[in-house]
């Protein structure tokens, strides 16, 4: 490939730095201005934390943050254990058409407002009162796509043999996956559950159709939406600040376990 000249180096590095400018510039003016003293979220007017300790004090918030903290956990369960068991039945079945895969990834690529309709018509069906419960049901339904798609990616390079070796000695089918295949994609299975757990956390559409009534249901992404149609104020820029520290925390996580296992 013909090496290229200085002038069209600096256009390209100008053009990328243009590109994050435009992508990361808006979010550290948000992080900076949760750090603002004054009640004016344009206006820097020194440095203070009282609005991260306004949160703190904050019942509405604290509510939802336990609503979406619990929404998280149990639906990331619940999904990296359907999701795990999924990805490896669909590997060991080894030939699958095009139908199975569309299936499969399906709420991936489907878009939220569509699936969250689908869902909503269909608790309604089943005369299901909507609650934590129903946001639950419905975060398993995407996020179990993802990380079937995370565990089937450690699972291409899995050796069967050993599985089949361990039986031939012997072992049960739990033995054989609690000292055999597990070991081998537990980091695959911890990065989609840390990625499961990310989506959950952020996922505001479907969490709106299909929670019910009143602060029981409430997620953060909701709450957030309900305070900012009133304005923005540095107490909601410090909310939004903790969401994506922990959203950035779990995404790193699931990079470094998935480049530790793709090293492996």
């Amino acid at each position: 490939m013909a090496e290229r000249s200085p002038a069209t180096r600096r256009t390209l590095w100008l053009v990328l730095s243009l590109v994050f400018a435009f992508l990361y510039i808006p979010i550290a003016v948000l992080v900076a201005l949760s750090f603002n003293e004054g009640g004016l979220p344009t206006a820097w007017s020194g440095f203070s934390l009282k609005w991260y300790v306004s949160l703190a004090g904050n019942s509405a918030i604290l509510s939802a943050a336990l609503n979406t903290l619990v929404v998280a956990l149990v639906s990331t369960a619940i999904a990296t254990l359907l999701g795990t068991l999924l990805a490896i039945g669909v590997e060991m079945r080894r030939q699958y058409g095009k139908g199975l895969e569309a299936l499969i990834f399906a709420p991936m690529i489907i878009p939220d407002i569509v699936l969250a309709i689908a869902l909503l018509s269909f608790f309604s069906m089943l005369n299901l009162t909507m609650g934590l419960h129903t946001i639950i049901l419905a975060h398993v339904v995407f996020n179990l796509a993802f990380v079937c798609s995370v565990v089937r990616a450690r699972l291409k390079s899995f050796d069967w043999s050993i599985v089949e070796a361990s039986a031939d000695l012997g072992a049960s089918a739990v033995t054989t996956f609690r000292r055999v295949t597990l070991p081998v994609i537990l980091p695959a299975v911890i990065a989609g559950a840390l990625l499961a757990f990310t989506l959950s956390v952020d996922e505001f559409i479907i969490a709106f159709f299909t929670a019910g009534a009143g602060r029981a249901s409430t997620t953060l992404p909701m709450q957030i939406y309900a305070m900012i149609r009133f304005g923005i104020t540095p107490e909601i820029n410090a909310l939004a600040t903790i969401v994506m520290a922990v959203s950035i925390t779990a995404l790193t996580l699931s990079q470094r376990l998935n480049r530790g296992m793709i090293g492996q």
